[in-house]
């Protein structure tokens, strides 16, 4: 006899690991699923990439039991940063990590042949897939979105995860559009980023397998949808809670205890959300004793209070970075 968790849309749908084999077309993938971190991107002093900082911080993150990374995500502050230093911080997180977890890239631009490019790089790199948000600024079609995902998909051999978050991208994939997009062979992933949980449902009832949904704002709810992974800022300060939560209802179907441990990190959940995320998610970090600098220009540090708030939530949760002696590894 089937529990209630058993008959839950994840539970119809579990998988016994955090990876797997998928087939696309005639190609057999790694398959992603469980909490991925989309990675802050530490700066020095003088503003500069931190390299060793962001060799620790992977190390760290691996180490706590995360599911995958995403570096070059909204939250690493990409639209920030120049070539050059987006090629940098796609070679240091790929050659950190060395296949201990999934990384993705984040390849989005404006430019469909940019998209191309950076995309055709970060395979080159050694990537495990690609991360990419819609055209931000030109309010493209969905005729233009299908044919600019379809145009990155065959030009290289990774996975795509598709990023909907219409609120930073002035664009909104609906579920309908999803399906559409959920055609192209590489197009085998979505983070839906919207505060419509809903919208988890929709995609899954419209795509079936052809697209899994990870959720971006909502994790424990997504999860309960059907969603079978998690792209989180809030596991760039507790990576091991994060990735717990998905491990207890997706492979444990204990939701009471899932819910509860989300419940109690919500608070810090909460504080790196919205408008203030990367200044949130690297003032948690500095009280942490890891050094990631500010964020770059316009952002802001946080003002006084919300600082304080942040030493605050640190200090209630007991967060501390490793002995600053823990280097990276070479």
């Amino acid at each position: 006899m089937q529990t209630i968790a058993e008959e839950l849309p994840i539970f119809r749908r579990r998988r016994p690991s955090s990876e797997f084999t998928r087939v696309s077309g005639s190609a057999a993938m790694k398959a992603f699923r469980g909490t991925y971190t989309v990675m802050i991107t530490p700066f020095t002093a003088a503003g500069e990439v931190d390299v060793a900082a962001l060799r620790a911080f992977v190390d760290w993150q691996i180490a706590q039991g995360i599911h995958g990374l995403i570096p070059l995500g909204s939250t690493g502050e990409f639209l920030s940063m120049d070539d050059d230093e987006k090629a940098l911080v796609a070679e240091v997180v790929i050659r950190q990590a060395a296949g201990r977890v999934p990384v993705l890239i984040g390849t989005g631009a404006e430019d469909t042949r940019e998209v191309v490019r950076l995309s055709r790089r970060a395979e080159k790199l050694g990537a495990d897939g690609v991360m990419i948000i819609p055209p931000f600024y030109s309010t493209p079609t969905d005729d233009e979105l299908v044919h600019h995902y379809k145009t990155v998909a065959d030009a290289i051999a990774l996975p795509i995860m598709v990023y909907n978050n219409p609120a930073t991208a002035n664009v909104d994939l609906k579920p309908p559009l999803v399906a559409r997009i959920a055609e192209i062979d590489n197009c085998l992933y979505i983070k839906e980023s919207t505060l419509e949980v809903t919208r988890v449902r929709d995609i899954i009832r419209l795509c079936g397998d052809r697209m899994t949904v990870f959720g971006g704002i909502l994790g424990f709810e997504s999860f309960v949808e059907g969603a079978q992974g998690w792209v989180a800022v809030a596991s760039n300060v507790v990576p091991a809670e994060m990735a717990r939560i998905f491990s207890l209802v997706a492979d444990q179907g204990a939701i009471k205890e899932a819910r509860e441990l989300y419940l109690k990190y919500l608070p810090v959940i909460e504080f790196v959300g919205g408008q203030a995320y990367v200044a949130g998610t690297k003032t948690l970090l500095g009280h942490m004793g890891f050094a990631a600098g500010h964020p770059r220009p316009p952002r802001l540090p946080l003002p006084a209070a919300q600082d304080a708030a942040a030493l605050a939530l640190v200090k209630r949760f007991g967060l501390a970075w490793p002995d600053p002696s823990k280097r990276a590894s070479a």
